[in-house]
């Protein structure tokens, strides 16, 4: 069952980066052999299964969030320990979000108390880390939405602090706003683990599943109903999917750069900045910033001639 997971996740990332526009990946001769030697151990369990639930996984529409409903006061924090969720057990479905009446703050500071609190992400969160929320202006006109926090962000507790997100923070100067000034987010509030770590010690990230996703998007919902954006800018493909529905497109390329609608909010799907990161070229930066000035267009941004031809 191990090998299962780790073949799962593994087909989860390279699906995620052919979407993204990778073709090609790297593996050394020493992660080869780890393979290897790991399917040779594990030869007593079925392997035609396997590969077909790895590379061939059944697509499940992602379940409508439920309504966010709002009384008097919060809801008071989860009682049940994290210990008491098992580590493989996530509801098909997300919390109800029951926020106090009151101005952007207090729904905020009460929002935030309910995700730390909950029962499903504790139990989720790597020991000693940090489960996250999103960060940012209450009044933002444009949110940036991710898929996930990665291990620099459940070490802060803020989403897109790594390397990603230092260069998510370029793009956003470079269209003329600045960090605090607009909303940054992920669908999940804990990073997915990959099972079988070696020591413990997780190295690189997995996409969350469907039903992950389904379970914390009321969390993203609520965060959305709150700041009110004119925009949502989806960064990647697992983001798209999870807002969009999963199965609803095969490649990025089919929803890159166009419209589209989550939570009566319109989104504009780009690519992922770490897909940048990866794919360091012109091409793929103008591609990312045609997408930005149809959201600076929409929200009614200031655009000169220079920012017009950039990576031109």
């Amino acid at each position: 069952m191990l090998l299962r997971s780790q073949l799962s996740a593994l087909a989860d990332e390279l699906r995620r980066l052919k979407a993204g526009g990778q073709r090609n990946v790297s593996v050394s001769t020493e992660t080869l052999e780890q393979l290897r030697v790991a399917v040779k151990s594990s030869a007593e369990e079925p392997t035609g299964s396997v590969a077909e639930a790895a590379f061939h996984p059944a697509r499940r529409p992602i379940a409508e969030p439920a309504a966010i409903a709002t009384v008097s006061q919060a809801t008071p924090r989860g009682a049940v320990p994290a210990a008491a969720v098992h580590s493989a057990s996530i509801p098909l479905t997300g919390p109800v979000i029951l926020l106090p009446e009151g101005d952007k703050s207090a729904r905020r500071d009460a929002l935030r108390e309910l995700v730390l609190n909950d029962p499903v992400c504790r139990a989720h969160v790597h020991p000693g880390k940090k489960i996250v929320v999103g960060v940012g202006s209450l009044d933002a006109r444009i949110f940036f939405c991710g898929e996930a926090p990665g291990a620099e962000e459940e070490i802060e507790g803020e989403p897109f602090v790594g390397p990603a997100g230092q260069l998510l923070t370029r793009m956003i100067q470079a269209m003329g706003l600045k960090r605090e000034q607009v909303y940054i987010g992920n669908i999940m509030n804990w990073r997915p683990d990959i099972p079988g770590s070696a020591g413990g010690v997780q190295i690189g990230n997995r996409p969350p599943t469907t039903q992950e996703m389904n379970y914390c998007l009321p969390y993203l919902k609520a965060q959305i109903s709150i700041v009110q954006p004119d925009v949502i800018v989806a960064l990647g493909a697992t983001a798209a999917g999870g807002l969009l529905g999963a199965g609803t497109f095969k490649t990025l390329g089919e929803i890159k750069g166009r419209w589209h609608e989550f939570a009566r909010t319109p989104v504009m799907v780009t690519y992922h900045p770490s897909y940048i990161l990866r794919n360091n070229s012109n091409r793929s930066k103008r591609g990312t910033w045609e997408d930005l000035l149809k959201v600076m267009e929409r929200v009614q941004l200031p655009i000169s001639d220079k920012q017009r031809n950039f990576f031109l």
